[in-house]
């Protein structure tokens, strides 16, 4: 029933929103088909989206319960759905808004959604760690290729290869579309990572639509990259493409093109490099060079390296004055034992017996006991006289004792 008002009744605004609440709230239900542009999950049990049309520039604010949010499976954003709302009107502030009573994906949004599912599983299984992640060579001695026959990604890849480095390739073309193109991929995978030649395998393949590129992301592919002991690197569709055998393979490469600047490097880039490093160590061995010869003269330079006998000439002329000095001092010494030996040898020839002789002393034996005193002999004995020339003779004939005055 409508309001009645006028410039001099108005009726109040919370009545109105009321009125209006009312009217919104007499609506039926309805499905409709939009995309999620926005998911605000909350802790409570109500949970927040934002639908926008998928033709016309328009959204709505759309509240949906945790249980029918969780019932619809993985829901990225930007997924197609159909839903069931009915219209509310928010009286505290007067906005419009929908409650979903049911939500399912629809289109490629639940093909996303599918794929979302099997994404959590196979990085709940540590499929996507970086610890998997293996190096590629830095120069490959062969390419392995699997790409489809013909196609661009193919002249891509190989083009863009020999123009950076002359690299040699082996091709596994498969089917990379279609019902039987993830068994096509695996065998050709398979086939390359058992080939010992192959140093990294790139697995290549043009733009398209989701369900172009699905291939990719099937399971058996992403499990088969996974097991490759070569390492792979992906390079499938344009760069906002991201199939699952990205998060799995050990490199990422947004196109084929990019691909082929990965998998080898610049052949001019290199050798100016080269030439950089050639320069450096040139300056640097110069450099080592010019120390050591420094090092050399100066070493060179010194006394005893110009003339190494001039050492021995200080040494010389000390061992001379030591040789000197020790002759003077043996000389020196002999004088004096010398001297001394004279002194002593001239007391001793005093004190000698012989010298007492010389002087016209005589000694006297009586057999062979020496005569000292008149009263080792007696008248009429004979006695041998020793002078210092010779020996005598002589018999006792009288003795005569001295008398003593002391």
């Amino acid at each position: 029933m409508a309001l009645q008002s006028s410039e001099a009744q108005p009726q109040p605004l919370g009545r109105v929103v009321m009125a209006v609440k009312d009217w919104v709230g007499r609506c039926s239900e309805i499905w409709v088909d939009a995309q999620v542009i926005e998911i605000k999950r909350r802790s409570g049990p109500t949970q927040f989206l934002t639908f926008r049309d998928r033709v016309a520039d328009m959204s709505a604010k759309v509240t949906v319960s945790a249980m029918v949010l969780d019932a619809a499976g993985p829901l990225p954003e930007g997924s197609r759905v159909t839903a069931r709302v009915r219209p509310r009107v928010w009286e505290r502030n007067s906005t419009l808004s929908f409650e979903c009573l049911e939500l399912v994906v629809a289109g490629e949004g639940k093909l996303l959604a599918r794929l979302e599912q099997l994404k959590r599983k196979l990085q709940a299984e540590g499929l996507f760690e970086a610890h998997r992640k293996r190096r590629a060579p830095f120069i490959p001695r062969r390419i392995g290729l699997v790409t489809g026959r013909g196609s661009d990604a193919e002249q891509d890849v190989v083009q863009g290869v020999q123009r950076r480095w002359p690299a040699l390739f082996t091709l596994a073309h498969c089917l990379v579309q279609g019902p039987n193109s993830a068994e096509s991929v695996i065998t050709a995978l398979q086939r390359l990572d058992k080939d010992p030649d192959v140093d990294v395998i790139i697995v290549a393949r043009g733009g398209g639509s989701l369900e172009d590129l699905l291939s990719f992301s099937d399971e058996g592919v992403v499990r088969a990259v996974a097991n490759c002991h070569t390492p792979v690197i992906s390079a499938i569709g344009h760069e906002q493409d991201v199939p699952l055998v990205d998060f799995v393979a050990d490199v990422r490469a947004s196109t084929p093109t990019d691909a082929a600047k990965r998998v080898v490097p610049d052949f001019q880039e290199e050798a100016v490099l080269m030439g950089q490093a050639r320069s450096r160590l040139d300056g640097a061995i110069a450099q080592r060079l010019d120390v050591a010869q420094r090092s050399l003269d100066d070493l060179r330079s010194r006394p005893v390296l110009k003339d190494p006998t001039s050492a021995f000439s200080a040494h010389h002329d000390r061992l001379a004055l030591l040789r000197h000095r020790l002759r003077t001092g043996v000389d020196t010494l002999l004088r004096h034992e010398e001297s001394a030996l004279s002194t002593a040898l001239a007391g001793v020839r005093a004190m000698s017996p012989k010298a007492t002789l010389e002087r016209g002393y005589a000694v006297l034996f009586d057999g062979d006991a020496t005569v000292s005193s008149v009263r080792d002999t007696s008248p009429g004995v004979l006695i041998r006289a020793h002078l210092a020339d010779g020996q005598l003779d002589l018999a006792v004939n009288a003795i005569h004792h001295q008398e003593n005055h002391a």
